[in-house]
């Protein structure tokens, strides 16, 4: 087992390699970028500069203000930002003194090719340095713990209670299968997953959170606004009150197919000859199905736990969190995109891609943990 962890382990290095090359590359075809970005917003706002990071002091504030509108970016403002987003850099004589600065007679601007881009940015990023936002003055890693709890609370709940209410509804499906029980139920889960999550969403504001009916949860945020003040029982207490109408629209489409694969997964077991032999040896019908058939039954769902959990953490729903005002990981990569905010864009996709490469090599873990007969490295050879 040792080895097929090695493996994979070292497997991780091309796979991620390939899925930033693959992303890097699309990019470089689609129209737009953070420069055009700015020469947007200038277009539309004076103050715009304000939210580059690393824009400089005042004095680029008000040239950006000046030419602001139809007369547009100055060419020297301009090369500052190409610097400043790694498109380009200053090169300067062997005798110039001091700073490398474009005002100098003796530096240049010189254009960075995108292999090289690349490659700079795969050195920075296997050092873990992601750098900073282009249009938030915060560094990719403090604008993603920054998000992360609303992703956290929305996807560990999720999950959570998707796996508390889905096993052991189905296990009571698969044997209650063809009766009245099984059919409402089916009915039920059916129409919960096509129910999309956001209207789902808007149904429950509307009912709970003082629509046309009761003011039972409140409209939006994670937390009150005196969250700081109050005690442990009562930050708790808000916590779940704020969390409570989201994560019940975010799990609704996912009681369905958990549902579900547990109960054709307990139907698959019980026909099986070893459920027969133990039912003719004289044990009980609770022995047989928690003794025998559970852990066989629970196998794949179990073990796709780690897989579950990410693709809800890191599949925040944008629009839950707009309808809910909830400021996560899903709204930061949508504004990242339409920004084009690369480095919020690629530091987000490769520690994401590495984390998803990671659970994979998890959840084969989870496998063996759960059925020790499971054997990856004789399959491998």
């Amino acid at each position: 087992m040792a080895a097929y962890i090695l493996r994979r382990l070292l497997l991780i290095i091309p796979t991620l390699i390939g899925i930033m090359l693959v992303n890097f590359t699309l990019t470089q075809f689609v129209p737009g970028g953070p420069i055009e970005q700015v020469i947007a917003r200038v277009q539309g706002e004076g103050d715009a500069f304000r939210n580059i990071a690393g824009a400089g002091g005042d004095t680029q504030q008000s040239q950006a203000t000046e030419y602001a509108g139809a007369r547009g970016i100055p060419p020297e403002l301009l090369d500052q930002l190409e610097v400043q987003m790694g498109f380009a850099r200053i090169t300067c004589t062997a005798d110039h003194q001091g700073e490398p600065d474009l005002k100098s007679p003796d530096c240049t601007k010189e254009k960075i090719g995108a292999a090289q881009r690349f490659m700079v940015m795969l050195g920075n990023y296997l050092r873990f340095d992601f750098g900073t936002s282009f249009f938030r003055s915060i560094s990719v890693v403090d604008l993603v713990i920054e998000k992360m709890p609303v992703s956290i609370t929305l996807g560990l709940w999720s999950t959570l209670i998707a796996y508390i209410i889905s096993i052991p509804l189905g296990i009571r499906k698969a044997v209650k299968n063809g009766t009245p029980f099984d059919t409402w139920t089916s009915g039920a889960i059916i129409i919960g997953y096509a129910i999309p999550a956001f209207l789902f969403a808007v149904l429950l504001m509307v009912v709970f959170a003082g629509g046309s009916y009761w003011q039972i949860f409140p409209l939006r945020g994670l937390t009150s606004d005196n969250f700081a003040d109050l005690s442990l029982f009562g930050k708790v207490k808000d916590y779940l009150w704020h969390i409570t109408l989201p994560v019940i629209a975010t799990s609704i489409s996912s009681f369905a197919t958990l549902t579900l694969l547990t109960k054709n997964s307990f139907l698959d077991e019980i026909n099986k000859q070893y459920v027969m032999t133990a039912r003719a040896k004289g044990l009980t019908e609770r022995k047989v199905l928690y003794g025998h058939v559970f852990r066989n039954a629970m196998l794949i769902v179990i073990a796709g736990f780690p897989a579950l959990f990410l693709g809800v953490f890191f599949g925040s729903s944008i629009l839950i969190e707009t309808i809910f005002s909830l400021d996560g990981l899903g709204r930061l990569g949508f504004e990242a995109a339409v920004q084009r905010d690369y480095p919020v864009i690629f530091g987000t996709l490769y520690v994401f891609g590495l984390l998803g490469l990671l659970i994979g090599i998890l959840s084969d873990l989870m496998y063996v943990l759960v059925d020790p007969r499971i054997d990856f490295e004789k399959r491998a050879g």
